[in-house]
């Protein structure tokens, strides 16, 4: 498999643990991750996580919703650690694009992650306001787009198939919705995957028959059945 998996999530007792899997190349985290995680400290909460991982990517979202508050934190997250994706939203809360801060940002050789992309068209946007040697990833939420009827897969090979003319741009399959989700980004090309732990541990189980499926899933029936007694 060439798609590298990268753990989504903020727990830091659970990145502790997927920090020490090899199969896991990376970690990505968000506002609302942080939240659920307890985190109360923005700063001092992405400082605990870098402290655990320390030699693979980290991306750390800004939540700023304005030219100058997303740039201010743009800066400062981008001097916690040499490992860090500044994480920049395609657009603000408001639909502008933010094109300015993240042609800027990338200029000043920021690594960035570029997230909520749904689209090919999106895709190209950000490729007219890039240069082709700083580091960016392209996060494209597939789970969230078939969440309402939309097929994402069309979108990855057109976003791919412009990515190839920067050998500096990664295109990353977010929002995981099953564990066959790794192979249909490992088969489009996708560079990387964000996947949450539950469905990392899925993954390393890959390779069972459909004969051992059957098995399994008939003796987890019959369990039930004779835990609630029942009888016909």
């Amino acid at each position: 498999m060439k798609t590298k998996i990268f753990c989504d999530i903020a727990e830091l007792k659970i990145i502790k643990k997927f920090n020490k899997k090899s199969i896991v190349k990376g970690f990505t985290t968000n506002p609302s991750l942080m939240r659920k995680a307890g985190a109360k400290d923005y700063k001092a909460y992405s400082k605990k996580i870098l402290s655990i991982c320390k030699n693979k990517p980290v991306s750390l979202e800004v939540f700023g919703d304005d030219y100058k508050s997303i740039k201010e934190q743009a800066l400062k997250i981008n001097q916690w650690g040499k490992n860090v994706y500044v994480k920049i939203p395609f657009t603000n809360s408001k639909g502008k694009f933010m094109g300015k801060i993240i042609k800027e940002l990338n200029n000043q050789n920021i690594k960035l992650n570029i997230t909520a992309v749904y689209s090919s068209k999106q895709t190209s946007k950000i490729l007219k306001n890039i240069n082709k040697n700083s580091k960016v990833i392209i996060s494209i939420f597939a789970g969230r787009a078939g969440d309402v009827g939309k097929d994402p897969v069309p979108e990855f090979r057109e976003s791919i198939k412009m990515s190839k003319k920067f050998k500096n741009v990664e295109i990353l399959w977010a929002s995981v919705r099953e564990p066959y989700n790794y192979l249909q980004s490992n088969q489009l090309g996708c560079h990387i995957i964000t996947v949450p732990p539950p469905i990392i541990e899925k993954i390393e189980k890959f390779g069972k028959s459909f004969d051992i499926l059957t098995k399994e899933t008939v003796k987890g029936f019959l369990k039930d059945s004779k835990r609630s007694n029942f009888n016909i």
